[in-house]
């Protein structure tokens, strides 16, 4: 769980993506406590915020793999929610081996 997780290559299972949400979320509270508390502006905030939104972009990204799809689905509107609940492809695709390791061929 979480090799490279900045890449944006590769398939990641649903608690994986649960958790890098969580952690994205956590961390952009977090930044905006520790800039609002130090009084630093809004453009600091914002570059601080860089590394999250790339880091829940790769896993996105990732996740819409798992599902078949590419990367780029994930700005369709409530897709985030079907990458969510939604199992990914069985067997390996063409972005990779599953990661549930159900990667007998057919």
């Amino acid at each position: 769980m979480f090799s490279q997780p900045f890449s944006f290559s590769g398939r990641i299972r649903r608690l994986e993506y649960f958790i890098s949400d969580i952690l994205a979320y956590i961390y952009a509270l977090m930044i905006g406590f520790f800039v609002g508390a130090s009084g630093g502006g809004e453009g600091t905030m914002y570059l601080f915020l860089i590394p999250a939104y790339w880091f829940i972009w790769a896993q996105g990204a990732k996740r819409c793999h798992d599902r078949g799809n590419s990367g780029w689905y994930q700005l369709i509107p409530f897709y985030g929610l079907w990458i969510l609940f939604g199992d990914g492809d069985e067997f390996e695709n063409e972005y990779g081996p599953d990661p549930k390791g159900r990667n007998i061929n057919r």
